[in-house]
């Protein structure tokens, strides 16, 4: 939905909001499958995947009001999203047996490339690497979630204590403004 209505604010057709909105939702999956040379792509195996994100693009045109209306609602989700893609990351890593610090980074793939891929198709400025805290809550998503597994912790468990911790910082992020350190690099006049 996110890719949808980016997509609506650049007046793209429906097929640039299906691109975007799929570019949005499996675009962190593909570009860590990529990576980590995990083949086929999901949504290659699967490509209903691809059906849907386009189907739920499309959809998004004709809510947009209703989606920009409830947009707390709609943050929420994507609080819950980004956790989730997080813990499925560390989860892909994992099950291929490589290094957690990898499986740490195949986490914040997962969980902010779709994002990044939006924006650059859109033309705006990556929103994950300018506002309240977000690749960074991936980051301890995936720190939580592979200590949580490295102590034999019940994998059930592991992922509920992950996603809920994900939601409440991403949410109390949002809501105290929370931001890392910025770094601002002012030119000398000429």
């Amino acid at each position: 939905m996110t890719g949808a209505l980016s997509a609506g604010r650049m007046k793209m057709d429906w097929f640039g909001v299906s691109l975007v909105a799929s570019a949005t939702a499996i675009g962190g999956g593909s570009v860590r499958d990529i990576l980590l040379g995990n083949y086929p792509l999901t949504w290659v195996q699967h490509p209903e995947y691809l059906l849907i994100t386009c189907m739920a693009g499309i959809i998004t045109t004709w809510l947009a009001k209703w989606v920009v209306k409830f947009k707390g609602i709609f943050m929420r989700l994507d609080a819950l999203g980004l956790a989730a893609f997080s813990i499925i990351g560390c989860q892909v890593g994992l099950n291929m047996g490589l290094h957690y610090g990898i499986c740490v980074v195949a986490a914040i793939v997962t969980g902010v490339f779709g994002g990044l891929l939006r924006d650059l198709i859109c033309r705006q400025a990556p929103l994950v690497l300018h506002h309240e805290l977000y690749a960074s809550v991936s980051l301890i998503v995936a720190c939580l979630y592979l200590a949580l597994h490295h102590y034999n912790i019940d994998d059930n468990i592991s992922i509920i204590v992950s996603l809920v911790t994900g939601y409440l910082i991403r949410m109390a992020s949002v809501r105290f403004k929370w931001r890392l350190p910025v770094f601002s690099l002012l030119e000398p006049a000429k």
